[in-house]
């Protein structure tokens, strides 16, 4: 009762069971959560509970994906209508791609502006996690903001849950601010990481509150592999890259603030900063992993500002145990300020995130398998891949024991055209295709980043294509059937490519 410091809300303490009956059909829910932090572990899951004997769907929307098995239950026991803004779950992407359940994906810094234009998505029951309620009966967050003022503000219920796995340490690492609708939106006066420009609690309308549930659910832990001899690669490139923009007096040893999507790789390049000569480094990004809080330990962090903290279990056990440590280094902020496109532009942020393939035009697919199969969803990398001062997209150059090629003629689906990629790099080396035409970033991709099992295939692609003409050289028949070889021969492999590599290179030399 202790984490309640607002006297009226003690009357509203209730079950989860209960609680998820303030819930109906049809309902359109914004709940907690960004990347497996802050979520709801109590009342969403009684929700899909409720679905195996009753007829009941809603529409879900969070900061960005769900942990445990939320996703997972909602789903396969058929109470998701509409999920949105992002989703990482297999159980969840197979219904969406089965047309079971409804999917918008979208920039995670846009969700919050939509919601204040479009009366379609009135959110009827916000379930926001806390840490502590305020004297004034504020929400203080937990691991992640995410979208949650958002929610809370637009919604006609709101249901907290107070979560006493977390250290009330927690208090005071939050940032909020709410921004007012366009056209009258005001600047967001985050100069540096480390600004605070709001509160440290989200400030609601306590009369919506209808029901108070304890849950003590630590964060469903990130599962992230340790560092291979292809990511070590890869973050080594763009180590030696970033060495050579301080070398030539683009950047200093401090460079810029850094964002980073998530998963293995970007972890591990990330990871690659702790022997790097950086120093004094900051982060401006969405999620803050395992390899933030070792570059903290390093030293070599000063600061990071994110909307969510999403580590394994080791790490979190951790810093969790000695947050005092961390506490003044770092904020969580509402994605919508974490992923601002003024803020990202005024910082400068160096964006590093993670495609699914790209092409040798720099085209990126981030969330699509053969142009047709959601995998997760663009996340925010969009935001600082548009706005950013380098927009870095990694991948390996083949997986599958060869049979595939994330470098293909033509993505099967855009999320990140030409015109906002600065950079591309695999285990094979990096291509700096800035201020190049098609071209020359064709070759420059090809020579650079492409599996020597590939070279020769997409160099013959690339020929044929120039000798027809055009800006862009294509072969419409042709840009897609690589994938098309893969889904019916299960490999890109074409064993019958010219074999005139060398040819092709000396005739269209850089």
């Amino acid at each position: 009762m202790e984490r309640i410091k607002y006297a009226p809300y003690l009357d509203k303490i209730q079950t989860p069971e209960k609680a998820a009956f303030l819930i109906n059909d049809k309902d359109i829910l914004g709940v907690s959560g960004f990347t497996k932090a802050g979520d709801s572990k109590s009342v969403l899951p009684m929700v899909a509970k409720r679905a195996l004997t009753e007829d009941i769907k809603v529409t879900v929307l969070s900061g960005a994906s769900l942990g445990y098995d939320t996703d997972a239950d909602l789903a396969k026991n058929g109470a998701l209508y509409k999920r949105m803004p992002f989703q990482a779950d297999p159980t969840l992407r197979k219904s969406i791609n089965n047309h079971e359940v409804l999917y918008v994906d979208q920039h995670l810094g846009q969700t919050a502006d939509m919601l204040q234009k479009i009366d379609s998505f009135k959110i009827d029951v916000a379930i926001i996690e806390a840490v502590a309620i305020t004297e004034d009966g504020y929400i203080i967050p937990t691991t992640s903001v995410g979208n949650s003022p958002a929610f809370t503000d637009n919604a006609d219920k709101i249901i907290i849950e107070v979560n006493t796995s977390f250290p009330e340490s927690l208090i005071g690492i939050h940032d909020v601010k709410t921004l007012k609708k366009q056209p009258n939106r005001e600047v967001i006066p985050v100069v540096n990481s480390d600004t605070r420009i709001g509160d440290p609690f989200i400030k609601i309308d306590t009369d919506k509150v209808v029901a108070i549930v304890y849950t003590q659910v630590p964060d469903s832990p990130a599962v992230i592999s340790a560092p291979d001899d292809k990511t070590k690669a890869i973050s080594k490139h763009i180590l030696d890259f970033l060495d050579k923009e301080v070398e030539e007096g683009r950047l200093t040893e401090s460079l810029l603030p850094l964002q980073a999507g998530i998963g293995k790789t970007a972890n591990a390049i990330l990871s690659g900063f702790t022997n790097s000569r950086f120093k004094n480094l900051t982060m401006y990004s969405e999620v803050l992993q395992d390899s933030t809080f070792e570059l903290f330990d390093s030293g070599k962090l000063l600061f990071a500002s994110a909307s969510s903290i999403t580590v394994t279990e080791e790490c979190s056990n951790k810093i969790f145990a000695n947050f005092e440590d961390y506490k003044e280094k770092l904020l969580l902020r509402p994605q919508n300020i974490s992923n601002a496109a003024e803020v990202i532009s005024r910082l400068g942020i160096i964006g590093i995130n993670t495609a699914i393939e790209f092409d040798i035009y720099g085209n990126v697919n981030s969330t699509h398998i053969l142009g047709t199969n959601m995998m997760n969803g663009i996340g925010g990398s969009g935001d600082f891949a548009r706005n950013g001062y380098l927009s870095i997209f990694a991948c390996p150059s083949i997986s599958k024991e060869g049979k595939i090629s994330h470098i293909v003629p033509m993505v099967s689906h855009t999320d990140h055209t030409e015109h906002d990629v600065d950079i591309l790099v695999t285990e094979q080396g990096l291509a700096d295709i800035r201020g190049l035409a098609p071209i020359e970033r064709a070759l420059l991709i090809i020579k650079n980043c492409v599996h020597p099992d590939y070279r020769t295939q997409l160099l013959s692609y690339f020929e044929e294509a120039y000798a027809l003409g055009g800006h862009t050289p294509h072969i419409l028949s042709k840009a897609l059937s690589w994938h098309t070889q893969l889904k019916m021969e299960g490999t890109m492999k074409i064993e019958t490519a010219v074999k005139n590599e060398k040819n092709i290179v000396m005739a269209y030399e850089l």
